[in-house]
């Protein structure tokens, strides 16, 4: 197959829109060996690997560690690539340097392990593999479901490291909590509707923080909870998904939230397309009744987060956006507190208002092309399914607490 065919920076908005990015398209196996490759370069020679979630959260953990183990990257390097790039924007140069842009810089002794929740058990046995003995680890932003599903990751893990500290935000299921504790990790597990995980981090280090740290932490947080009251939070979100891990930390080890100027004008260049693959997933949007609530739900390749919040103006409770990879994001408010509940019925889970989740019905590529041809038909029916389900169950304790306050309107009357 013509590589051109699933480059996606060649599509028109519309076409893009509607299919996976161009790394969709690689085998597994190619991505597993590259990434074995790839963790051994990092872990041979560190003395601390940080496995994370790579949103701006998981990132902002990283920096932090950085600073404090003295193992920053230089960050003049990662500006003038942002030169680069914005320099083939404007047309100034034929093509920028196309090359991994993690290969050819100098790896920081605190190594970037990029995780998710589909690879953190690879990511923890690549460490133990990989990583000297006696190396500190550090897991971020990352929650697992089931303690099973990292349980002999853990073991191998234990065996190498000197210590091992996990910090997230994440709702903990209490039972695996514990077996993790068990297994020798120090887990702090902040408030979910309080802190970040790199809040969480901030505070666990023993370590002075310059201000930009905590500011950092602050501004990571306003987006990470949906806070929005801090118009930065929003450039920090949009930075770490479009740029490379390393240069993300990089760039906000050295500045913190306040993104020098080469930075702020990338991000410009990069949201005249985002705001116009946002109006495309508004546009495609349905709304659904269930229940007591009023499901928005769409389809497209687009900024999950701006789009929950232009259907919860148009009258959503909850609002479903499905991506054309096969995951979905489910996004809540202040009348629908259970995205996590419906998440973990499709393979999922999360917070109370936000969780995302990716149904197990791809059985080859005739399902994924139906889900393109189709705008994710199928998704969107068992994500509903699940909102029906969820619709069923009271909330835990829901009848105890309107009791409760039943008998005080009485006692008060």
């Amino acid at each position: 197959m013509e590589e051109e065919l699933i480059d996606s920076s060649r599509l028109s908005l519309p076409r893009k829109s509607v299919l996976p990015g161009t790394g969709f398209f690689y085998p597994d196996d190619l991505d597993e060996e590259r990434a074995e490759e790839r963790a051994k370069e990092k872990l041979e020679d560190a003395d601390v690997a940080v496995v994370t979630d790579t949103d701006a959260d998981g990132l902002g953990c990283v920096a932090l560690l950085r600073e404090v183990y003295d193992a920053a990257l230089d960050v003049t390097d990662f500006e003038e690539r942002i030169e680069d790039r914005l320099a083939e924007a404007r047309g100034e140069v034929d093509e920028a340097d196309e090359a991994d842009e993690e290969d050819d810089r100098p790896q920081s002794p605190v190594a970037l392990m990029g995780s998710s929740p589909y690879s953190l058990e690879d990511d923890l046995l690549r460490v133990a593999e990989y990583a000297p003995e006696g190396i500190d680890v550090f897991v971020c932003d990352l929650c697992p479901d089931r303690y099973e599903y990292v349980e002999e990751e853990l073991e191998a893990l234990a065996e190498v490291a000197g210590s091992i500290r996990w910090f997230d935000h994440h709702q903990w299921k209490p039972e695996v909590a514990e077996q993790v504790r068990a297994a020798g990790v120090d887990l702090v597990v902040g408030e979910s509707d309080e802190e970040c995980s790199t809040d969480v981090a901030l505070r666990e280090l023993d370590y002075e923080f310059d201000d930009r740290f905590v500011e950092l932490a602050a501004v990571t947080r306003d987006h990470d909870l949906w806070l929005n009251e801090d118009e930065r939070s929003q450039d920090l979100a949009d930075y770490a998904y479009w740029t490379g891990k390393e240069e993300y930390v990089a760039i906000v080890g050295a500045y913190g939230a306040d993104l020098p100027e080469v930075v702020e004008e990338y991000i410009a260049h990069r949201r005249v397309e985002k705001e116009n693959l946002i109006e495309t997933a508004v546009s495609r949007a349905e709304f659904k009744a269930v229940g007591d609530w009023t499901v928005g739900i769409t389809y497209g390749r687009c900024s999950q987060n701006e789009v929950a919040d232009a259907l919860r103006e148009e009258g959503a409770d909850a609002a479903v956006i499905v991506k054309p990879a096969g995951s979905a994001s489910i996004r809540g408010s202040e009348d629908f507190e259970r995205a996590h509940e419906v998440a973990g019925l499709v393979n999922g889970g999360g917070h109370p208002k936000a969780a995302g989740c990716k149904p197990d019905i791809y059985d080859d590529m005739l399902d994924y092309a139906h889900h393109w041809t189709t705008q994710g038909a199928t998704t969107k029916r068992v994500i509903l399914d699940a909102f029906e389900r969820v619709a069923e169950t009271p909330v835990e304790g829901e009848e105890e607490t309107d009791s409760a306050d039943a008998a005080d309107a009485e006692a008060s009357e």
